[in-house]
């Protein structure tokens, strides 16, 4: 009787990503590398997994602790015997690669950011049995390649440059990720296009630093003439590079979502100064007031920092005052985490962590109360929607308007006489408020 031939074992490999969209990005293309080299992909099912890897983002205090808490809920795994093999990866592993290689013997391997292209070999070898460890120059990790999604089919982002050449006081990532380093137009209109043809609808640009990249307004007018591309949105942008004809061609493309992303850090003077940030608050609120004479619905989304060091009690109500004023459709605040390696660690006058996050919390009421003020002027309007998804609990679909990021935004709820896909782009009459959700019917 002739032997049956038993198929090998497909392995496994198991994803944890955290952080920023660049770093997801970097994830998906090690996703694809590896699934395309035979491996079996699993983004959240851990279990079975020959290995586990986190691919860890090193940016704040807040970041690292996740990381960390992610690596122990994974050695816990390995030693119930749920997964195999842990090898670390991102920006905590660029970042602190001697540190989580000498001191956490649970892991079983470390990768910095420029070991990223050669992923396969490096799990090969590492389910061979062989230590996994290495961390070559930055500019080793490509910009660009084919990747696993982790975003739904119809959105994407789309990664345009890395690193960052600003070197803002209080920030790691030009030793993390070095100096600013973009892709060529046409690399980046090619994954575009292929982005478009699987399905996306929206089109995210992300870099550290997307006003950093050269003639970023002729790549913008090259990207709306993809042919199924609705939206496209941009994120990341700093408000002393808003040149005029950014805003033209933001203002006369169709397809340029009225939203814009300005982390703008701070409002006072003295601390922008202290912040290596280019700018004084006169000439952010002139960038402010020429993208809103050009675009009157504009979405703004920003950041601020509470509790840098210096920053007095008169520099905190300069910038709460500043908020109360430009009143920002979308703002996060979040407190100074002070980062080794960077001058800003090092600076005299360290304000004390309770301080500033009680400040935080101030302005995120303060915005919470302008956001609610926002949502209420939409009532009686019609809006442009992107379907997210359907809830068959109360028969309606959850939606992001124009105005509202995938992922760090809010939704919308409203109710349709037909039936809906996600990605489907409708109009929708806002009714009201339902607890703090928009709520409409589709028209």
């Amino acid at each position: 009787m002739p032997m049956i031939k038993r198929k090998p074992k497909v392995q496994k490999i198991a994803f944890v990503s955290l952080g920023c969209p660049k770093n997801q990005v970097n994830a998906e293309r090690m996703m694809h590398d590896l699934q395309a080299a035979g491996f079996a992909i699993a983004e959240s099912a851990y279990s079975g997994a020959d290995a586990v890897i986190i691919n860890t983002c090193g940016f704040i205090d807040d970041a690292k602790k996740e990381a960390i808490d992610s690596i122990l809920e994974m050695a816990q795994l390995k030693a119930d015997g749920t997964v195999g093999k842990i090898l670390v990866t991102g920006c905590m592993a660029q970042r602190y690669y001697d540190d989580i290689t000498t001191e956490i013997p649970e892991v079983d391997g470390v990768l910095g950011l420029g070991a990223n292209d050669s992923i396969v070999e490096h799990v090969q070898n590492l389910l061979g049995g062989a230590a996994v460890a290495d961390c070559p120059d930055i500019s080793c990790l490509q910009l660009g390649g084919a990747r696993k999604l982790l975003s739904p089919e119809h959105w994407a982002y789309l990664q345009i440059a890395d690193g960052c050449s600003n070197c803002c006081t209080y920030c790691a990532i030009p030793g993390i990720r070095g100096p600013f380093r973009h892709r060529s137009a046409e690399n980046i209109l090619a994954e575009a296009e292929e982005l478009v043809q699987r399905g996306a609808r929206e089109l995210v640009l992300i870099a550290q630093d997307v006003t950093a990249y050269p003639a970023l307004p002729d790549l913008l007018r090259a990207l709306c003439k993809i042919k199924s591309l609705q939206w496209l949105r941009l994120l990341y942008c700093y408000p002393d590079e808003i040149t005029d004809e950014l805003i033209a061609v933001m203002t006369n493309e169709d397809k340029i979502i009225k939203y814009i992303d300005l982390p703008l850090q701070h409002a006072d003077d003295r601390i922008l100064a202290d912040m290596g940030r280019r700018g004084t608050q006169a000439q952010i609120t002139a960038v402010l007031n020429k993208l809103r004479a050009a675009m009157p619905a504009i979405a703004i989304r920003t950041t601020f920092i509470c509790g840098f060091p210096g920053e007095d009690d008169t520099a905190f109500e300069t910038l709460s005052a500043f908020i109360h004023e430009q009143k920002f459709a979308h703002m996060g605040a979040f407190v100074f985490s002070p980062q080794e390696g960077t001058p800003a660690a090092t600076f005299p006058n360290q304000v004390d962590p309770e301080i500033a996050q009680q400040r935080v919390d101030i302005l995120t009421q303060q915005q919470a109360e302008i956001a609610l003020q926002h949502k209420e002027q939409l009532s009686g309007q019609t809006m442009q929607v992107m379907v997210e998804l359907h809830d068959p609990y109360t028969d309606s679909y959850l939606a992001r308007t124009s105005y509202d990021a995938p992922e760090i935004d809010g939704m919308l709820a409203f109710t349709s006489p037909r039936v809906l896909q996600a990605g489907d782009i409708v109009q929708v009459q806002i009714l009201g408020l339902k607890e703090d959700l928009l709520v409409g019917k589709m028209v």
